[in-house]
């Protein structure tokens, strides 16, 4: 499991502290397992799981954390990155 490493880690990261104020955020690139599978661009920034902890999720349903979430990381979800595994939680959840 590695821990942001790129740019395109790096600039989620940034997205997603500035839309949630997360109180956790860990951005995992996944992409070495998955290297010479579907959607590995030889990048080593093609698959991502997201953990995020907010209270802008208190009250929020699971599916609408993961459209916000998307909302948040604009053109990167389908277009720059192929996959993105979302766990968003509010605190204490």
């Amino acid at each position: 499991m590695e821990v942001m490493t790129g740019p395109i880690a790096q600039e989620m990261q940034q997205l997603l502290e500035a839309a949630f104020a997360p109180t956790r955020l860990d951005v995992i690139n996944d992409s070495a397992s998955h290297a010479g599978h579907m959607g590995d661009d030889g990048t080593g920034e093609s698959h991502f799981t997201i953990e995020i902890e907010s209270p802008a999720f208190a009250g929020v349903s699971r599916l609408q954390r993961q459209r916000l979430v998307n909302a948040a990381l604009g053109d990167i979800p389908g277009q720059r990155v192929h996959a993105i595994a979302i766990k968003a939680r509010e605190p204490g959840e």
